[in-house]
């Protein structure tokens, strides 16, 4: 008996069926039957599952004679069903990896429930995907399992089968079946929910729920929408044969009120000429069901006082004020919003006629993200070495909160902001400032950048549309012509900004400041941060910090980091690191892995950890520089090369261990690759390249020479020479430098860095997979690597 049967009924889906069948047969929890009922469906529905049945024994055929609908259909695949729980899954659907088993880790969690409800994102044809908004009603917190009564919030869930995984006795005994007709989800959702003697929750997203441009059933216009009537009156009837669900009534009233008023407001489901009659039966079911008890908000007692009196052309004329009020207070917004700006920009040009202040300097990050990067670096460099000048920095609202005590804190779009902008001597930047800045005679501005360039960069992305996404290119060389310094970490970064950013600024190689703080922190700092984050003391932190695709219309998680901590075992900790232009990498709470996307500071997200995977992310670049293993996970390099362009070959000349799949990157770990002789060999030479200049003393060269006029920089500290931050494995190694090996099972294994020992598979690397995986020599192309 398979733990689940999944039904999947399918009719006039041919474009979509394929997609839907294969992420229920690709899970990775693989103990499960799928039931495909085809609908007697015109296309070639019945064709595609008949193909699936041939080539897996878990998929089971069901061809309808006639075409009964939605409900029916399902039920004929309920009549089929052996597993332990029932799963329905529409045929334009599709389950999210791994979905099945954080399904079977919850039932067994909870003390197999009755009723799982799990969660869902509507998905869009433009490539978004929105999470359901009532997502923190499936919070995991609390005790599970519950009765309705104790989270009576679940209602507020969309009220679909889709969403939940049902045991199969529980359906049996309560004789739950789909009615024919539209709307067919709510005499079964509601039933369910009220009669489960236990309920369980997962906050995890587990359905991919598809909003078609065309052809969603719900959108079409149809006397089918009358159907609602009677799906209630099924509901209500469920509830009168069972006297102890009478206390239901108030909240089953107001969400059937909510429907019908649903139905009626959306100007393309009913037929044109009868809207009156829907809004007849829609007032006779109001009164036949009305039970008091339910607050309502005043929106919704509107809608409601719509279906009681039947109202609608009153309803329309408030609806229409209602719109006419928010179009005119929009209106009115945006004329208040330009005379603002008019008058800050009036204020900005008297401004600009003031003498400059030779003590002032302004600084931002990020598009005035926070305090943190090479401008934060210097910023605190600034008071140290330069007193005498007064700094502000620049933050968004939400982040100012990050900016620590010293500067005097900016929001962009003030008076303030401009003020700043037209009279500091110093404006210190990692990207541009508003490109309505006017650079005065007088004023220095440093342009920090963040990182080494490996990605193709400025009018290098003149011929990579998907990369430069419209940048006007006059607009950026209009930004570079106001830069009097640029900071470069090594050779390479040097010759390419000159290149593809060409300006009359002066480089300083000086390497870049906010890596100085891996050269100055001690090993008590490292155990602060790291208590700070949760890390078990014996713990293997490894960030996780993947960049951002081009090519990808929408962005994901390319590991999937529940399966890879299973894998390495609870010796390790993943510190999940999303790019600044993308969601975090996990949407709930999982043991072993901590989401620190919001993390005001990656370089202490560095000093924590033991080891870095990343893939095309320049962060590799500043991770050098504290000389801890760092592997490479480059599934998509072709893909990710022919998009954005790069200037070398990653994988020929990597820091370290180089993975092309999970399963290689899960060996590199489990095997002690990671940090064996071989990856210490690779990130020296890397490190040789790259990280030149970065002693720990950047900041102090770049205000000695842009404040204080010092011409000679100050001598660069060799790299045999440089004691960066001991990450905790190595701190733990005592005087042998050796880390202790761990237990068996998936711990963390092998020598440390730069030992000599190392486990030895086929052609003296590890493991056959592994020794795949690492594919480097040190001897790369010697003008160009880089970062981002």
């Amino acid at each position: 008996m398979p733990r689940f049967s999944v039904i999947v009924p399918a009719y006039k889906v041919q474009a979509y069926l394929h997609e839907c069948l294969e992420s229920v047969l690709s899970q990775s929890y693989t103990d499960l039957e799928l039931i495909a009922v085809d609908d007697s469906s015109p296309d070639a529905c019945g064709e595609i599952i008949d193909e699936f049945a041939a080539r897996d024994t878990r998929v089971r055929a069901v061809h309808l004679p006639e075409n009964v609908g939605l409900g029916r259909a399902r039920n004929a695949g309920l009549e089929q069903a052996t597993g332990d729980y029932l799963l329905f899954l529409d045929s334009d659907d599709t389950l999210t990896p791994d979905a099945l088993r954080a399904i079977a880790a919850r039932l067994e969690q909870t003390g197999e429930p009755d009723v799982l409800v799990y969660d869902y994102a509507s998905t869009y044809w433009t490539g978004e995907a929105v999470r359901n908004k009532f997502a923190g009603q499936l919070t995991e917190d609390g005790p599970a399992p519950f009765r309705l009564q104790d989270r009576p919030g679940l209602l507020r869930v969309l009220m679909v089968a889709w969403n939940k995984a049902y045991r199969r006795e529980f359906v049996q005994r309560t004789g739950l079946r789909f009615p024919p007709g539209y709307y067919e989800d709510a005499p079964w959702t509601y039933p369910a929910l009220m009669a489960a003697r236990t309920l369980a929750t997962l906050d995890r997203v587990c359905v991919h729920y598809r909003q078609r441009r065309r052809g969603n059933i719900l959108s079409t216009t149809s006397r089918g929408h009358f159907d609602v009537f009677e799906q209630y009156d099924r509901v209500f009837a469920f509830i009168e044969q069972r006297p102890e669900l009478a206390c239901w009534r108030p909240v089953l009233f107001r969400r059937m009120v909510d429907h019908l008023s649903t139905v009626f407001t959306k100007r393309d489901r009913l037929p044109r000429g009868s809207r009156a009659e829907f809004l007849r039966k829609a007032r006779a079911h109001y009164r036949r069901y009305r039970t008091p008890g339910a607050p309502v908000s005043l929106r919704v007692r509107l809608r409601h006082t719509l279906v009681h009196f039947g109202v609608h052309r009153t309803y329309r004329a408030l609806e229409a004020s209602m719109t006419l009020r928010r179009r005119t207070h929009k209106a009115v917004a945006k004329l208040v919003r330009a005379l603002r700006a008019a008058l800050l920009q009036a204020h900005y040009r008297i401004q600009l006629r003031l003498p400059l202040r030779a003590d002032r300097a302004v600084f931002a990050a990020y598009w005035g993200r926070g305090h943190g990067c090479n401008p934060g670096a210097l910023e605190a460099a600034f008071r140290a070495l330069a007193p005498q000048v007064r700094t502000a920095w620049i933050a968004r609202p939400e982040h100012q909160d990050a900016v620590p005590p010293g500067p005097r804190r900016v929001r962009p779009g003030t008076a303030a902001y401009w003020t700043a902008l037209a009279r500091s001597k110093y404006l210190v930047n990692n990207v541009n400032f508003d490109r309505r800045l006017v650079k005065r005679p007088g004023q220095v501005f440093v342009q920090t950048q963040h990182g080494t360039p490996l990605k193709h960069m400025g009018l290098d992305l003149q011929d990579r549309p998907a990369a430069a996404r419209g940048m006007d290119f006059d607009e950026l060389l209009r930004g570079v012509d106001k830069w009097d310094y640029v900071l470069s970490a090594n050779r390479h970064t040097t010759l390419t900004w000159e290149r593809v950013y060409p300006g009359g600024y002066e480089t300083l190689e000086y390497g870049y400041p906010r890596n100085d703080v891996f050269q100055q922190a001690t090993q008590r700092d490292v155990a602060r941060l790291r208590e700070s984050l949760g890390i078990p003391r014996d713990a293997v932190a490894v960030l996780y910090a993947p960049t951002h695709r081009d090519y990808r219309r929408t962005q994901r998680c390319p590991l999937d980091l529940e399966r890879v901590m299973r894998r390495l075992g609870p010796r390790f900790v993943i510190l999940a690191r999303a790019h600044y232009w993308q969601d975090p990498l996990v949407d709930r709470p999982a043991p072993g892995i901590v989401d620190v996307s919001g993390h005001p500071s990656v370089e202490d997200l560095c000093l924590a950890s033991d080891a870095l995977v990343t893939d095309y992310s320049s962060l590799m670049f500043d991770y050098a520089n504290l000389d801890r293993p760092i592997v490479v996970h480059a599934d998509d390099w072709e893909a990710y090369e022919a998009a954005r362009g790069t200037y070398f070959d990653l994988r020929s000349f990597p820091p370290g261990a180089v993975a092309r799949s999970e399963d290689e990157l899960v060996d590199i770990f489990t095997t002690g690759h990671w940090r064996g002789s071989r990856s210490a060999q690779l990130r020296a030479a890397f490190r040789e390249r790259f990280c030149p200049h970065d002693d720990g003393r950047a900041a102090e060269r770049v205000v000695r020479r842009v404040v204080l006029g010092e011409r000679e920089p100050l001598p660069v500290t060799p790299l045999a020479e440089r004691r960066p931050a001991p990450s905790a494995a190595a701190a733990g190694a005592g005087a042998a430098g050796v880390v202790p090996a761990p237990a068996a099972g998936g711990s963390p294994a092998g020598p440390a860095a730069g030992s000599a020992a190392e486990p030895q598979g086929a052609q003296g690397t590890p493991s056959g997979r592994a020794a795949r995986a690492v594919v480097p020599r040190p001897a790369g192309p010697r003008s160009v690597a880089d970062r981002r």
